[in-house]
């Protein structure tokens, strides 16, 4: 078992990029989800209600992020001159950022169609507590925790259920495992990935972006929410919901992983299906 892809997604809800190798640190991986898009009220801004959003391509240079939609490009520094900080939501959480300048803001407002800002993280965002493998867990602005992982074996599975088959980008993961066994991923607690040793904390719940296609922004159908909801259906914080994939916090600080380095179980878990 070895690990496939590497992927982050700079800005939240925007196209990821695929790596070879990263670094990663408290948060997750470097540049993962340090950026997102707020509304007028500083309240995150994500495919599910602005599909547009995933069609927006991110690329990483030496000293800042590129955006480009339909030939028309935008750099974005990692080091403005004038940022002015505000408090912005994400779910329930308050986290403290940095607002970006009006060029950049009016960019992304006229490619989305409504009146939003870029924000840089800046304070400290606590993962849940309940899942918490120690108090100084954090993450930055993905939906609750630093590395999302799934496994190649399970979307073979699910795409041979689907009336459309789907490629894992639907799914965002950071993280992608080759594993023989589909779903086996349910069973861990606590895996290595090369030198680094993860707590698997949660089953990742799934909503209407695994519907919408990461290339053009575009939803066609209900696939592959529609399948998932018939095999896939777990009880959860006692709520039935729709699972695929696991939320991970590293024991270390920061590491640095590679594709193609093995991947070990160390401890497994039950999971009782609803």
């Amino acid at each position: 078992m070895f690990l496939s892809q590497i992927n982050v997604y700079p800005i939240k809800s925007l196209q990821g990029i695929s790596l070879t190798q990263a670094e990663f640190d408290s948060r997750g991986l470097k540049f993962d989800r340090r950026w997102m898009l707020v509304d007028k009220n500083f309240r995150f801004l994500t495919q599910r209600e602005y599909p547009k959003m995933a069609a927006i391509k991110t690329d990483i240079l030496d000293d800042g992020l590129r955006v480009s939609f339909s030939g028309d490009e935008l750099l974005i520094s990692f080091f403005p001159r004038q940022l002015r900080k505000a408090s912005v939501k994400i779910w329930q959480d308050k986290v403290e950022a940095l607002v970006y300048e009006e060029q950049i803001n009016r960019w992304f407002s006229d490619v989305i169609g409504v009146d939003c800002f870029l924000v840089r993280i800046f304070g400290s965002r606590k993962v849940d507590q309940k899942y918490a493998v120690s108090d100084s867990d954090e993450v930055a602005f993905a939906d609750g925790y630093p590395f999302l992982l799934t496994n190649q074996a399970s979307l073979r599975l699910l795409n041979k259920y689907a009336s459309t088959p789907v490629d894992m980008s639907r799914f965002r993961a950071n993280l992608v495992v080759e594993a023989s066994v589909a779903f086996v991923e349910d069973r861990w607690k606590k895996i290595k990935i090369g030198d680094n040793i993860f707590r698997v904390v949660k089953p990742c719940s799934r909503c209407v972006i695994t519907t919408i296609d990461q290339i053009n922004g575009e939803k066609l159908n209900d696939e592959p929410l529609k399948t998932l909801s018939k095999i896939r259906r777990f009880r959860q914080e006692g709520e039935n919901k729709i699972l695929f994939g696991q939320n991970l916090i590293s024991e270390q600080k920061s590491g640095s992983l590679k594709v193609g380095c093995q991947v070990e179980v160390l401890a497994e878990q039950a999971l009782t299906k609803g």
